[in-house]
């Protein structure tokens, strides 16, 4: 995984391959079909497949967490 910033779409679909990656393991009681829609929702997945998942997916989960956390920062210092 690069260490540039992805832009949003590509953001919500790294953490959606991820989600998917990381269902039967560490998300096993999310419905089949539960894909993030939000950064808060994105972020609370995330917190957990690094709680509860190999090291390769708490350091994929832990970048992808820090790039949601820099746009939900940028969007807040907008307003």
């Amino acid at each position: 995984m690069s260490t540039s910033r992805p832009d949003d779409v590509a953001l919500a679909d790294a953490v959606d391959r991820l989600v998917d990656e990381q269902r039967i393991a560490c998300l096993w009681f999310l419905r089949p079909d539960f894909r993030p829609t939000t950064t808060v929702e994105r972020i609370r997945v995330l917190e957990h497949i690094e709680r509860h998942g190999d090291l390769d997916s708490f350091r994929r989960a832990a970048t992808l967490r820090r790039w949601l956390s820099q746009t939900s920062s940028d969007a807040s210092a907008d307003s």
